[in-house]
């Protein structure tokens, strides 16, 4: 019996012969050899309407070795199958998996897979079954892709912080939608969440950016239809919804006015229509949401009562579109439930109860490739499967929920927009380029605490020279071409650093930014750190060099970490106090 005909006769479900072995921790998908069968998995019983090799053997397994008396042609025995002969009366000897003791039960590799961010990832699991070959060539016909356009880096990196873009559509395609809103709409960008893990897979940030946030969306290049490229024009101070849909926009462009916006290049992105939310939550059964308040909202057409509630198919879609009955009614209110959702689907993805369920595995898998539009670099389960390994060595607790800080636009008397706020907005990009964490991580703390760095972090302490006073050389050692006299104009014409020079490239390059100093030139050292934005650990103690006046000077090393004059090399170790965040792993209710 093979993965087409398997387990089907007298109800029983093809996923109960998803066995965990224990030796390895992994499910495996327990067959034994058959005829040719179509490549397409379906449903299939034998002509009497039994699994093959006869009634009576243990659901979900094969009765391997044995032929029916009407068979014509024997069947070889399935890889857990005992030999079909033996000694009379020698009784039958057990797998060897099960012989002798209990199965030792080890934490499956299965369970270290999170399948969350709206369950985009929950397919994933099918690609460890090396058996199931025609299941998942089946879940590769689901798949649908589209081309980035070259608007990514090319797809992520087991060994980087991975950036991927999750982009929830208004398309009112698929079954019972047409009713919902703008029957009629291209497919904007309703929902968009950048996704960023950081490169040791200990924690995570999930950043909302709202619909109506008004942006620069850029030129960009798209493939058509009968591949060849057309540039569609940029438009300057729209919605950000129309980044996807308007003017024949696709998902590349999207991902182009994400890192227009936040200076963030997505590696991979994936599209959501109304049915992934309907259809995911569906499958593993429904997921639990709490409630601060009686909510009956007209336009949504959600009605439930205050406290917890177990929703699913259209009533999961109905939360999620809910905005005029939480909050200030709005699409902030709107993005503040969909982050309570999203972190109530993770929590049931996570749990044991789906994890150790091979049917609700199956149906996510189906379910998964079936709703969502991946860019042409996840084309393939096995891309997926990679991608979802690497989520899930995150824990959600260190899972962070936030929102693009943002005011209201100052341009507009009756409010209906919003606009970036310049004085967070800054912060928040930083810290997720820069690969911080937005919780308290273990072992990011441990290192804020650690000797050295309060040493460096004690050399910016102290009296400052006044800028007129410092004497540095700027040297280019790694910076892109003419950063050493772009940085000179600057401390020069703006910052009042007069008594600097360009003293060309540096002997060697090097991967960060240094100030070496003498120890009487602490304080000039102290200010230009302070101009420049310098950490703590940028600064050299060491010896002076002679300036082409014959005074001794400092050197201002710029490293590939050197990112433009002006622009500060201190990282961001705080999210700011404004801005609005909750983790995945806490409960919270909507009001």
């Amino acid at each position: 019996m093979d993965a087409q005909g398997r387990g089907r006769a007298d109800n029983i479900d093809p996923a109960d012969q998803w066995v965990l072995n224990p030796n390895t921790g992994e499910y495996e998908l327990r067959l034994t050899p058959s005829a040719p069968q179509s490549t397409v998995p379906g449903p299939r019983r034998g002509d009497s309407g039994r699994p093959r090799g006869g009634g009576g053997e243990t659901r979900g397994r094969t009765a391997a070795g044995r032929q029916s008396p009407s068979s014509s042609s024997e069947e070889a025995p399935g890889p857990e199958a005992s030999s079909s002969r033996r000694r009379r009366g020698t009784p039958a000897e057990e797998p060897a998996n099960r012989r002798g003791r209990r199965p030792v039960k080890k934490k499956s590799k299965v369970k270290k897979i999170l399948l969350w961010t709206g369950g985009i990832m929950a397919f994933v699991l099918v690609g460890t079954a090396g058996a199931a070959y025609l299941y998942i060539e089946h879940l590769n016909g689901n798949i649908t892709s589209v081309s980035d356009d070259g608007a990514s880096t090319g797809g992520f990196s087991k060994d980087k912080a991975i950036n991927l873009l999750v982009i929830g559509t208004d398309k009112r395609t698929g079954s019972g939608n047409e009713g919902y809103g703008d029957s009629g709409s291209v497919g904007h960008a309703d929902t968009t969440i950048l996704l960023h893990v950081s490169k040791d897979r200990t924690n995570a940030t999930a950043l909302s950016i709202p619909r109506d946030l008004i942006v620069n969306v850029p030129d960009c290049r798209t493939e058509q239809e009968d591949g060849s490229s057309k540039v569609i024009p940029g438009t300057d101070n729209v919605r950000f919804n129309t980044s996807l849909g308007q003017d024949g926009r696709t998902p590349s462009c999207t991902v182009r006015t994400v890192t227009e916006l936040t200076g963030i290049q997505a590696d991979n992105f994936m599209v959501a229509d109304f049915n992934a939310v309907k259809t995911l939550t569906t499958a593993v059964g429904g997921v639990e949401v709490c409630l601060g308040k009686d909510i009956d909202d007209e336009d949504s057409h959600l009605k439930l009562s205050k406290g917890t509630h177990t929703i699913e198919g259209e009533q999961a879609l109905a939360f999620v579109r809910t905005r005029h009955s939480v909050g200030f009614g709005g699409d902030l209110s709107r993005i503040a439930l969909q982050q309570q959702f999203l972190s109530a689907l993770m929590r049931k993805l996570k749990s044991n109860d789906t994890l150790t369920s091979p049917t609700k595995m199956l149906k996510l898998a189906e379910a998964g490739t079936k709703a969502l539009t991946v860019d042409s670099k996840l084309d393939e389960i096995d891309k997926l499967k990679d991608l979802g390994l690497e989520l899930g060595k995150l824990n959600v607790k260190n899972l962070t929920f936030t929102t693009v800080p943002v005011v209201d636009n100052p341009a507009e008397k009756v409010k209906a927009t919003v606009v970036v706020n310049t004085s967070t907005a800054p912060t928040v990009f930083q810290m997720i380029k820069d690969d911080v964490s937005f919780t308290a991580v273990k072992q990011q703390a441990a290192a804020s605490k650690d000797a050295a760095a309060a040493a460096a972090a004690a050399r910016l302490k102290g009296a400052q020279s006044a800028a007129s006073a410092v004497r540095v050389q700027v040297m280019n050692g790694g910076a892109a071409a003419g950063s050493a006299q772009e940085t000179l104009n600057w401390l020069q014409n703006d910052e009042g650093v007069t008594k600097s020079e360009n003293a060309g490239n540096a002997p060697a390059a090097l991967s960060r930014t240094t100030l070496e100093y003498a120890p009487d030139q602490a304080d000039q050292a102290r200010k230009l750190a302070a101009i420049m934005g310098l950490p703590g650990t940028a600064l050299k103690p060491g010896k002076s060099v002679e300036n082409s006046q014959g005074l001794p000077t400092m050197t201002l090393t710029l490293g590939k970490d050197f990112k433009g004059a002006g622009v500060s090399l201190t990282a961001p170790t705080a999210v700011p106090d404004t801005v609005q965040k909750s983790t995945a792993d806490k409960v919270e209710c909507a009001k």
